[in-house]
């Protein structure tokens, strides 16, 4: 992403300050799209941010899916922005198979604040990922990355809203885990600065897996966490 972005070393001094849109984005996808594609939107960045309200880029791309469909696309978000686009994911989820992958982090608000500032509500996360369920649309609970949290309650609270399986992912930061995916250093901090450093420690992140895991399976319905979960989004 460095050189593709063709960001510079002091724009990663910046990261999370700034955002850089790929306005031919519908363009390009359009010319490049191909019936045997899987998609995800995406990994890197959330295609829902504050950004998009006013770019409104996805509708566009979303247009030129419906015309050109995929084998599957994903769609990873923590934004009740991508409700504005439900009519559009209903008529793709037509052609083809779609699923939104919505993040859920804690069930504290205290925490969320911290750690999301500018992140919607717990409460409006689960209300979103109802309302999309309700139009017809495949919704996956994602607890990624699991922050300070009462896991058993975090649970029951998405298992409430949604059908599906549900994905999780520790609160991984480059001091604890030195290779692939991680958070931002400033999560570190925040989690220094307020008592919660332990939930880097791997020995409580296994427990804490093992307490959602037990309370999604006893509502018949599987728990995987990291790379097995995503995964498990692109399987036909």
């Amino acid at each position: 992403m460095r050189v593709q972005g063709g960001l510079q070393p002091e724009d990663w001094l910046k990261w999370g300050q700034f955002t850089t849109f790929k306005s031919n984005a519908a363009t390009l996808l359009e010319q490049q799209v191909q019936a045997n594609q899987t998609i995800y939107c995406s990994p890197l960045v959330d295609p829902y941010q504050p950004g998009e309200e006013s770019e409104q880029l996805m509708p566009k791309i979303l247009e030129i899916l419906i015309r050109h469909p995929p084998k599957v696309f994903v769609i990873q978000t923590r934004s009740p922005l991508v409700y504005r686009d439900c009519d559009l994911l209903v008529s793709l989820a037509q052609r083809t198979r779609v699923r939104i992958s919505f993040s859920v982090t804690t069930n504290l608000e205290e925490v969320r604040r911290l750690y999301e500032p500018r992140c919607a509500s717990i409460r409006k996360r689960l209300d979103v990922m109802k309302y999309l369920r309700a139009a017809g649309l495949d919704v996956y609970p994602t607890l990624a990355p699991l922050l300070p949290c009462d896991p058993e309650t975090l649970a029951e609270k998405v298992l409430k809203v949604t059908v599906n399986d549900v994905i999780g992912d520790p609160f991984h930061v480059r001091t604890t885990k030195k290779r692939g995916a991680t958070t931002a250093d400033a999560g570190w901090e925040v989690s220094l600065q307020h008592g919660y450093s332990d939930w880097h420690d791997p020995a409580l992140q296994e427990e804490i897996v093992k307490r959602i895991e037990q309370v999604v399976s006893t509502a018949g319905r599987e728990f995987y966490v990291g790379t097995k979960g995503f995964g498990r989004l692109s399987i036909l």
